[in-house]
Parts: structure tokens; sequence; C-alpha cells
């Protein structure tokens, strides 16, 4: 007995998918619960199981776009797997080798008079004129002879191809140097949402970016000095986003309003933190949520962050994992950007950028001194956020990087 395996329900708002690989070959043989095929949504990649053992067969191919409900493929029971065709196949083989006999004397027969026959005196006089070799003429006459009327209706063989080296009587137009190919490729489901989503947020949010710069001396020092124990002690390294997220959620206790977001005609505010983490993985960039950030520590935030971008990496984040988040951190800095304006995640109302490194002289107490500093961006609605908020919030995010203590003392 075979069943048919189709798209599953994957979501209240996803009503279609896309076949983005075959994990199993139509025709193997798979096992109960075994997976075969990965389907990719607007928001994440999903696995497809075999739902019985035996063969697969498969219906849809990868890259095509189904319909919830749509059926994937068939799965056959071993018991009813076809029979091997080796034995019906054989008489077919032999049968092309006895018409492939049959047919070569025949091929052998019809050129066998051709070119071999002797013209006419006057059939040699035409071919000689025409410059038409005798022996690619093929003579009606007695025993192959090349009649008159065989000469007349000869055409000259057309000539042979100039050799490579020669060159040709009109020079050709130079071809550009390099190569000039294109690549088309169709876009993914997720790229499509994230295509949709930055020009909905641009068109619908009055956003404004807001920039300001840390030293990063003080946590690069603390680091330094407390990273082996850190590790030791939690099973995790200590880095720079644990700092940035508490840090944000200190800051919003005093900036409720960049914490918040607009619903119709009302504000809605949040007495929680679910940051949300750009990451960037291979389909494209998605946003893993660290939930009640605020209520976790620099351990908890470090493990979470590596549990998170290690699923988004592999595609294995869930729905629930990347659905919801009040306000969003990215960090372009990784890849080497000095200052950028990020893009809201609607619906929240705000997004902070990190940025690299950077040793930079600055004024220190008078003197002028090399630090390590990076750029701070703040991308806002100012519908709902104020100059003053977003100023005031983006300073207290710096003095609580510039002063850890406060930052872990909460002050």
């Amino acid at each position: 007995m075979s069943i048919e395996i189709k798209v599953p329900p994957v979501g209240e708002s996803i009503t279609e998918v896309v076949l983005s690989r075959w994990v199993k070959n139509d025709g193997e043989a798979v096992e109960m619960d075994e997976v075969i095929a990965e389907l990719e949504s607007d928001k994440a990649t999903f696995e497809l199981t075999a739902e019985q053992a035996g063969t697969l067969r498969t219906v849809a191919s990868e890259g095509d776009t189904l319909a919830i409900g749509a059926v994937v493929c068939k799965i056959e029971d071993s018991g009813t797997a076809p029979a091997p065709k080796a034995k019906e196949e054989a008489p077919a083989a032999e049968k092309v080798v006895i018409e492939e006999k049959s047919v070569s004397p025949v091929a052998e027969k019809g050129s066998e008079n051709y070119a071999t026959g002797t013209p006419s005196p006057a059939a040699g006089k035409i071919l000689a004129e025409k410059g038409v070799d005798a022996a690619s003429v093929k003579g009606t006459g007695v025993d192959g002879r090349i009649t008159k009327e065989d000469a007349l209706n000869a055409q000259k063989s057309p000539a042979k191809p100039a050799p490579a080296s020669t060159a040709p009587s009109t020079p050709a137009p130079a071809a550009p140097a390099g190569s000039r190919n294109e690549r088309r490729q169709k876009m993914t489901p997720l790229r499509k949402t994230v295509a949709k989503r930055l020009v909905a947020v641009k068109n619908e949010t009055a956003m404004l970016t807001t920039f300001n710069e840390v030293n990063m001396k003080p946590i690069m020092d603390l680091r330094a000095k407390y990273k082996d124990q850190f590790k030791e002690k939690f099973g995790v390294g200590l880095g720079f986003m644990s700092f940035f997220t508490k840090a944000v959620c200190e800051a919003l206790k005093d900036f409720p309003a960049v914490n918040a977001r607009i619903e119709g005609e009302e504000l809605v505010y949040n007495d929680f933190v679910d940051v949300s983490i750009a990451v960037s993985a291979p389909k494209g960039l998605v946003v893993p949520i660290i939930r009640n950030a605020e209520s976790m520590s620099l351990a908890q935030i470090e493990k979470t962050v590596i549990e998170l971008a290690t699923k988004a990496r592999d595609s294995k984040l869930s729905l629930e994992e990347m659905t919801g988040g009040t306000f969003t951190i990215t960090n372009g800095g990784v890849f080497g950007s000095m200052m950028s304006t990020p893009i809201i995640n609607s619906p929240q109302s705000a997004i902070l950028g990190m940025h690299n490194i950077i040793e930079r002289p600055i004024a220190e107490k008078g003197e002028v001194v090399v630090r390590p500093m990076m750029y701070l961006a703040l991308s806002y609605d100012h519908r709902i956020i104020d100059g003053r908020e977003s100023v005031g919030f983006l300073v207290r995010v710096k003095q609580l990087l510039e002063d850890p203590a406060r930052l872990l003392l909460g002050v």
C-alpha cells in the first residue's frame, strides 16, 4: 500500500512553501520518520519526514511552490514495490543488435557504387569546366558510368573552412575583455519576504537615525581579565553581545517608548524586553529572539546567542523563535562595517546598529589618546519616539558600556 505525503500546516499566516531540497532521491528506500525533503517558507525552513517505511516516489520537484496540503511525494510499501525490469529489458537489447546487423549491409551496399564510375568524354569536359571532382559524382549510366546529364546536374562541393591560422577576409569586431556571463536565480520565499518588509518599513514609518560613539576599552579590559574564569565557570566565552544586550535592557527602563510599538491608534508599551538578534544565515537575514533578556545574566545571554546563531546557520530555527521581539540589535561590525543606518524591524520602533572597533585618537582629560572606538547607530520611528528619547537612550547605552561596573550593578 502506498501513502501520500503532503505539505503540513506550518503556521497561521503561511499558505505556501517551496520545496528547496530533496534529501532522499526518487526510488530510494526510506525508514519511518526519516527526513526526506526540506521545505522553505517565507519565515523558516522545515524538514519533511517519511510517515512509513518503503520506497520514495517523488511527485514535486526542487524549486516547486506548493500550497499547504499539496502532495509532495508518495511512499510505496516495500511489499508492493515494482519488480525489477532486467528480464524485460534483455530482449529489447537483443532486438537492437539484430536491427543494427540488418541495417549495416544496406548502408554498405548503397555506398559501393558511389564515386566509382568513369565519366564519358563530354561529361569529363563539363566536370572540368565546373571544377567538380568526378569522384564526388554518382553515375547513373551503365556500370555507374557518369553521363553528360550527371555532369550537368553535378554541383561543386562546398569549400572547406579555412584553417584556424588563416586570417579572415574581414576583421571581426574585437570581443570585450573578461567574462560577461549573467546568472538568473529565483528569489527564495525568505528573500522575497525580507524585501517586502524592508520596503514597507521605509514607506510606512517616519524613520530617523541618530549616532554616537563608544570607547570600548573598559569592556575589552574586563573581558581580557575575566574571560578565562568566565569560560571555565559557565562554559561559554564572554562576548560583546551580552554587554550590549544588558545595556539596552537597562536603558529601556528609562526610555520605555523605545521598547513600544504602534497598533492602529494605540501605543503598546512592553514591560519586558524580547531582544531580536539579526543573524546572517545561508538563505538570508533571520532575526531570532532572546526572550525576557532583562532578567538574564551575561552567561545566560551568551549561551542563548550561541544557540540561536547555530540554529540559524543550520536552518533549524522554529517560527516561535523568530516571532515577536520588542527591540533589535544588529552587528554589522563583524563584516567590517564602520557606519550604517539600520532599518527598523517592523512592528518594532527601534533598532541598534553595532559597528567595527577601530583605534582612533580622542581627547581624554585634556590629552589626546588612542582608544578602541565603535560607532553606534539607533534608527527609530519618529511617530512614537521623540528626538529627546532617542538621543537620551543612546547616551545611556554609551554610559553603561563605558562603565561596565554600573552595567553589572544596575546603577
